[in-house]
């Protein structure tokens, strides 16, 4: 399998230099050359296995340049570190298939691909007697998972981007607190966007992005997206189990487009998925290009799901790459266009496309809120408001005709404020939130200037 750029102009790299690129040096980001494609009965065998081997199974159609039994071992390493069996179990509550995706150390969906990725990064590394500076921007969940996915981890620092008293107490708790001496996180005056901007603005320079040896674990790197694809499968295949369903629909929590952009690969590769449903707060881009061809960006509103409050979808450009026939020079066009506007236009043939894979819709503040408290009363069961986001536009959007699974992306605890006010109470401390807030803390406060982030990153890297 060979991997080439959205903008056309990086081609031909195997899976361990895509995974070792991040954003490809032209600007845009790394995809699979062919999609492999898997009939029924493959979907059939591949979906009764246990996780670590279902992700084996449909890691290695993508990672041929890794020896299988080493491939096998960094995927059974990864997934010993979550707290359940089946890694992603799902469970039926109110009509609905919830696939819980908290089960890893930071209690978030990012944990099944950063524990992933942090092992192949330093397996890589010590492959080619390397060392790497890793990197990223986070809106809440990324950058923890980020850490606790490389933390003590041998020729790796990691730089941590995140929005200055714009994420939740416990998601800043869980980056701060930790001090591993190659931990390294930087609050920016400002929003994840800038942060997402300054990210993409110091790879962008080529000749820095290769003298500091920078390496990419926001979801601009490919090895995250095909992590996730797994459990798209893994779910189908437990909800067939159970109702001998012929399709099923995802509803996914969307800022970043990553996570439903895992699904798409899902769908394209066969899996029968009657439609990915898009589901966004206040920050609504995504819904509004969906549903009337809006593409604008718009201010950043503060909401209780923050891992929501974007604008500029960093993964949106994969999929414009097949919305647009596989046309780099349209997607180079369109970025620029983008750039220079903040708007993108669609035509009616390109949003008739949209309308065959993906549904979409919104959720306020209030009916965030609503839900959890609504579906805790009617299940004794407690949803994050990401989760609760998902919820209700795909309860919405559905009519039962096929099974609906919803993605819970992270545990109630990391959002306890807004549980609160949703339900009166406080969800269960998980042990490892018990006394964070009394650990030592390093994190030190930047201007979201990318100028800023450069000198510190010139002091502070591995070299």
């Amino acid at each position: 399998m060979q991997y080439m750029s959205t903008r056309g102009r990086i081609s031909g790299l195997d899976f361990k230099d895509a995974v070792m690129m991040g954003l490809a040096d032209d600007g845009g980001l790394l995809l699979p050359q062919q999609i492999p494609a898997l009939s029924r009965g493959d979907i059939a065998a591949l979906t009764r296995m246990a996780y670590p081997d279902l992700a084996f199974r449909i890691i290695s159609l993508f990672a041929g340049s890794i020896p299988a039994a080493d491939l096998k071992h960094l995927i059974d390493r990864s997934y010993q570190a979550f707290d359940h069996d089946e890694v992603t179990p799902v469970v039926h509550r109110d009509g609905i298939y919830v696939l819980e995706l908290f089960h890893g150390p930071t209690l978030a969906f990012k944990d099944v691909a950063l524990q992933f990725l942090g092992n192949m990064f330093e397996y890589l590394l010590k492959e080619r007697g390397a060392h790497m500076n890793i990197l990223g921007a986070t809106s809440g969940d990324t950058g923890s998972a980020a850490i606790y996915g490389v933390r003590g981890k041998q020729n790796i620092n990691i730089f941590i981007l995140h929005p200055h008293q714009r994420v939740s107490p416990i998601q800043e708790l869980q980056m701060t607190t930790v001090t591993d001496p190659n931990v390294f996180n930087l609050a920016i005056r400002g929003t994840f966007d800038d942060g997402q901007r300054i990210v993409k603005e110091i790879f962008g320079d080529l000749a820095f992005k290769s003298r500091m040896a920078l390496g990419a674990i926001n979801s601009i790197n490919w090895a995250r997206v095909l992590a996730q694809v797994v459990y798209y499968f893994y779910a189908f295949g437990r909800v067939q189990r159970a109702t001998s369903c012929e399709e099923v629909y995802f509803s996914v929590p969307t800022g970043n487009f990553g996570d439903i952009f895992a699904g798409y690969i899902a769908k394209r590769m066969g899996l029968p998925i009657r439609r990915l449903i898009l589901a966004t707060n206040e920050n609504d881009i995504l819904t509004r290009f969906i549903n009337q061809g809006d593409y604008s960006t718009a201010q950043v509103v503060p909401t209780p799901s923050p891992s929501m409050d974007i604008q500029l979808a960093s993964n949106f450009e994969r999929y414009l790459f097949y919305l647009y026939g596989q046309n780099p020079g349209r997607v180079n066009d369109a970025m620029s266009r983008l750039a220079a506007t903040g708007r993108l236009e669609f035509t009616a043939e390109e949003l008739a496309c949209v309308g065959r894979d993906f549904m979409a819709g919104s959720a306020t503040r209030q009916e965030t809120l609503d839900t959890i408290r609504a579906f805790h009363a009617a299940t004794g069961y407690i949803l994050d408001p990401h989760t609760a986001v998902g919820v209700k536009v795909g309860k919405e959007l559905t009519g039962g005709e096929v099974p609906l699974v919803c993605l819970a992306t992270a545990h109630p605890a990391k959002f306890g404020d807004a549980v609160r006010e949703a339900i009166g109470q406080d969800p269960v401390l998980p042990p490892v939130f018990r006394d964070l807030d009394k650990k030592e803390k390093r994190c030190e406060l930047i201007d979201a200037d990318t100028g800023s982030v450069r000198e510190y990153l010139q002091k502070n890297a591995l070299a």
